[in-house]
């Protein structure tokens, strides 16, 4: 794999490898979100598709588009989190591309007729989840031209118990 040159070296040995086991697919966040979709009668999505950003849960035919962002790596405008104190450099130059890339994936998309829906991190927390999906379910519904299967209060407490450990381990 070709290195960037403008990119600085990450400080340490140590920052480059949990930097690079962090996972790309099937996070907790992700895996969240998919089983509330299953949940609401929403299925027959597609997991990286190709296309501009390869979002993380795609519905082809119909051009849905939804990605599951970590707060820390896209840079969350909910949790206005803070710049690592060392190697700022670095980390500010690698935030910088995260959040350009993510702004030119979500308009090559909304060009080529796609919906875009992005769900962060901190809105699939205990406080916010119930509140996230009952806003975005009926939207994609909608768009899917499929109806909404009612679910019971008790479906989600487990999703509410998991939502409180998700980890900010989500892409790089």
């Amino acid at each position: 794999m070709a290195v960037n040159p403008c990119v600085p070296k990450a400080s340490s040995e140590a920052v480059h490898k949990s930097m690079v086991s962090n996972k790309r697919a099937n996070t907790k966040p992700e895996l969240l979100v998919r089983k509330r979709l299953r949940g609401a009668g929403l299925t027959g999505y597609r997991l990286q598709w190709k296309v501009p950003g390869r979002p993380d849960v795609a519905w082809p035919g119909k051009r849905v588009a939804l990605f599951i962002n970590g707060c820390f790596w896209h840079r969350c405008p909910h949790c206005n989190l803070p710049l690592p104190k060392s190697n700022i450099e670095y980390w500010h130059i690698k935030f910088e591309r995260n959040v350009e890339r993510d702004e030119k994936n979500l308009a090559l998309l909304e060009e080529l007729g796609w919906k875009v829906h992005v769900v962060w991190e901190c809105q699939l927390k205990k406080k916010k989840i119930d509140e996230t999906f009952s806003e975005l379910l009926p939207l994609l519904a909608e768009e899917l031209g499929k109806p909404l299967r009612a679910l019971e209060a008790d479906d989600h407490a487990s999703d509410r118990a998991d939502a409180s450990g998700v980890s900010a381990t989500t892409e790089a």
